[in-house]
């Protein structure tokens, strides 16, 4: 062996040495991970690694499969190294509750629409997202925004004007309708009017303006794939990586909507503008800055068109698919007609006096939750006992949409077959549970949805007007709908 190679050995050793200790270092630290939470049960391959739930959300499968992980392992689950699940809504109602000292976790960081803006979703400070909230409640109220009703009535008018031109099939003219493509239009147009005084025109053009439904069907996946992994998220979001997000320079898709909510807003801080009665004129009567202001109102179209339209679609497609239920509320609605007992449109407060209609909404809820994110929040300081097992500080506890809502032991045997008449069968505490549990769709407490009031607003009208109008039937029974957790419910053309 020569002097150079004599030289040469402890500088290998030293290095092989820092290779072997940092890979111990690595090994130390996952089984730490793994065994903090090895006592709850799940798929093995969960508690190691992410892998197991960034797949299924890659495959759209994801509330699907973590309700068949609740059935099998239990009603806590481990989906990975520091995250589980449940499927009671009594720990989810104690960790969203007013006072609750749980937290939102790291998954809301994905929910930004802008790098470094926090919106009312997203907004992890505890403090500020209440002062926030605050601001925000009575616009949304309708306390206000006195033509809130008005402006639904005026957009739903507006889809059935569409159809009644473009969409009546005879036997010697052939008009199919996509009609989940509709109802999001009709969505976008509602929310867009209430919150901007001016609709985006989906319904008049009957096109997808900016392209933002085509857009947000492929971003919305990827969005939920980062929020199930924060790092990427907060990645994205950095200075190096944040030119690839969208921008309100974009002449199509979500940065048009940013450029185009941003352009409103600014109009409404000019020094001679005058007070509107709807929710942006609400927020900014109520302390909302113009970045604010922004971020909320464009927070407005994202949140409050895919999920309502979902819901609009999912009650369609099931009432099409069970003749039964579809010729009961037919008949109710015809029935309150030929009696005098509803408006042409119909009103609100009319609507929630149809009990048939009301069991129909609330089924299409839970039989197809609108929003099937996980939503993971924080474990406190000291920890927490849940379903009989301690769950250390810090662990992240997401929903099971599916496992809450399609729960035998709270809807019954048959908790996975659309069914209406299971809300007028049901009676004192158990329609109570039933009700209340229907309701976490909008999350509870702290956290609970504003956008509630307009959603049910907007199925105490839809689905009235559609069945005094038209007689619906599927164009192709054999696939009437393509699903997928993470895009909008498709459902194919009537």
């Amino acid at each position: 062996m020569s002097l150079a190679d004599v030289d040469q050995v402890p500088g290998y050793a030293l290095t092989i040495g820092l290779l072997i200790a940092a890979l111990i270092a690595y090994v130390v630290h996952i089984f730490q991970l793994w065994y903090r939470l090895s006592h709850i049960p799940g798929p093995s391959s969960a508690s190691l690694s992410k892998f197991w739930i960034v797949y299924h959300s890659l495959k759209g499968t994801q509330p699907q499969a973590i309700k068949e992980a609740n059935d099998k392992y239990g009603s806590l689950v481990r989906i990975g190294p520091n995250e589980l699940v449940t499927d009671d809504p009594e720990v989810l109602r104690k960790m969203m509750a007013v006072r609750s000292p749980y937290t939102r976790g790291p998954w809301y960081d994905a929910m930004r629409f802008e790098p470094g803006k926090d919106n009312l979703l997203c907004m992890r400070d505890e403090e500020e997202h209440m002062r926030l909230r605050n601001k925000m409640a009575a616009g949304y109220s309708g306390k206000e925004n006195t033509s809130m009703e008005g402006t639904i009535d005026a957009r739903v008018s507006k889809l059935v004007a569409l159809i009644e031109t473009k969409y009546i099939s005879t036997a010697t003219d052939y008009r199919p309708m996509d009609f989940a493509q509709k109802a999001q239009y009709l969505t976008l147009d509602v929310i867009s009017d209430l919150a901007f005084g001016q609709a985006f025109g989906y319904l008049e053009k009957d096109d997808d303006v900016f392209d933002y439904i085509k857009i947000t069907k492929s971003y919305i996946p990827i969005m939920l794939v980062l929020a199930n992994v924060p790092s990427l998220a907060n990645l994205l979001h950095s200075r190096l990586l944040r030119g690839a997000l969208p921008k309100e320079s974009d002449k199509l898709g979500f940065g048009a909507f940013i450029g185009v909510a941003k352009k409103v807003v600014a109009s409404r801080f000019g020094p001679s503008t005058k007070s509107h009665s709807d929710m942006l004129g609400s927020f900014i009567r109520h302390g909302l800055n113009q970045e604010e202001a922004s971020g909320e109102a464009l927070l407005q179209v994202v949140a409050g068109t895919d999920t309502s339209a979902s819901t609009i679609r999912a009650v369609v497609l099931h009432l099409l698919t069970n003749p039964t239920s579809y010729r009961t509320l037919q008949a109710e609605v015809d029935t309150a007609i030929a009696e005098g007992r509803i408006s042409s449109p119909i009103n609100d407060s009319e609507a929630r006096q149809l009990p048939y209609l009301q069991a129909v909404i609330k089924e299409g809820l839970r039989i197809l939750p609108p929003a099937a994110g996980l939503f993971f929040k924080t474990v406190p300081a000291g920890g927490d006992v849940i379903d009989g097992k301690f769950v250390p500080a810090g662990t992240q506890i997401g929903s099971s949409p599916f496992g809450i809502h399609h729960s035998k032991k709270i809807f019954g045997p048959d908790s996975e077959l659309f069914r209406p008449e299971r809300w007028l069968e049901a009676q004192g505490e158990r329609l109570q549970e039933m009700t209340s549990t229907v309701d976490l769709v909008f999350h509870y407490g702290k956290y609970q949805c504003l956008g509630k009031s307009v959603a049910l607003m907007e199925f105490n009208k839809i689905f009235v007007e559609l069945l005094r109008r038209f007689n619906l039937s599927i164009v192709c029974p054999e696939r009437p709908a393509t699903i997928s957790n993470a895009v909008s419910t498709s459902i194919s053309q009537y």
